[in-house]
């Protein structure tokens, strides 16, 4: 029996898995290390995830999650979780091979996340070989529910929608200018009040400069990212919240630059649980 564990900075999918059939589902806050300490962590997991565990031991834990991109990182989520769960073995990685393994199995492709962030690779069945830096939502993160929000905002405030939807949106989320800048500029987590307004523009959709404004920021994902691997001869795969819920234009702006676009899905859990459900004994792993 395994756990796994998809983790973003808002929130933890975990699984507890026997084969392919899954035991239990149970979500835990954002495990980020670079804004939650061990002893932070290790508190929640012993009050959600441990009693469900039941002091079984584990062939093993599987942990991807965001932040999770280099020893020192991934250290602070392997001892929160060894301080909760008895476990042969506990791995930790990013959330990005996540994607790979979920999206690609044990195949050659690239893989994307788009959510609040945007990352992506090129994972050769087993690793991943190629990754462009993310960079962030003020100097990257193309595509994501973070950057679509801050061209969003531009172009409302200065007045490049169709007549009607500034006024709309203002409304309808109890903002104005001065409150927009200072969710921007001065409160913390701006990348995540510019990811929330998601629904309103996908609610919109139907709007020409809305659905443009979608389509441009993917196009210049694909620019940035895809196109810098070798897209001709590799399908391309995506997950994410915004990948998503926004698939039908983001697969149109990809078959436009003649991209072979394949799966899109809300989570790579499912493909990490038929993954790990063919693999080898934990130990030969």
């Amino acid at each position: 029996m395994i756990l796994l564990a998809d983790g973003g900075s808002t929130k933890v999918d975990w699984r507890l898995v026997d084969g392919n059939k899954e035991i239990a589902q149970i979500t835990t806050k954002g495990a980020n290390p670079f804004f939650r300490t061990r002893e932070d962590i290790s508190s929640e997991l012993a009050a959600i995830l441990k009693p469900v565990v039941n002091g079984q031991t584990l062939d093993g834990v599987f942990f991807f999650g965001a932040g999770c991109a280099s020893p020192e990182k991934n250290k602070i989520i392997r001892d929160a979780i060894a301080d909760n769960i008895h476990a042969s073995y506990i791995d930790v990685n990013s959330d990005l091979l996540a994607a790979a393994k979920g999206l690609c199995g044990n195949r050659k492709g690239i893989a994307c996340i788009i959510g609040t962030g945007s990352n992506s690779c090129y994972y050769d069945g087993n690793e991943i070989k190629e990754n462009v830096s993310p960079l962030g939502y003020i100097l990257g993160d193309e595509g994501s529910g973070a950057v679509i929000g801050r061209l969003f905002l531009g172009a409302c405030l200065k007045n490049q929608l169709t007549p009607g939807i500034k006024e709309k949106f203002l409304k309808e989320y109890d903002l104005t200018p001065a409150l927009i800048l200072d969710r921007v500029y001065k409160q913390p987590m701006a990348n995540r009040f510019l990811a929330s307004l998601s629904p309103f523009l996908i609610e919109n959709l139907g709007d020409r400069t809305i659905y443009n404004l979608v389509y441009n920021a993917f196009r210049e994902f694909f620019v940035k990212n895809v196109m810098q691997y070798d897209y001709k001869n590799n399908e391309t795969h995506f997950t994410g919240s915004v990948a998503y819920h926004y698939r039908d234009v983001l697969r149109k702006a990809g078959t436009d630059f003649g991209i072979s676009v394949g799966n899109i899905v809300q989570s790579p859990m499912e493909g990490l649980i038929r993954y790990y459900g063919t693999q080898q004994p934990i130990s030969n792993l």
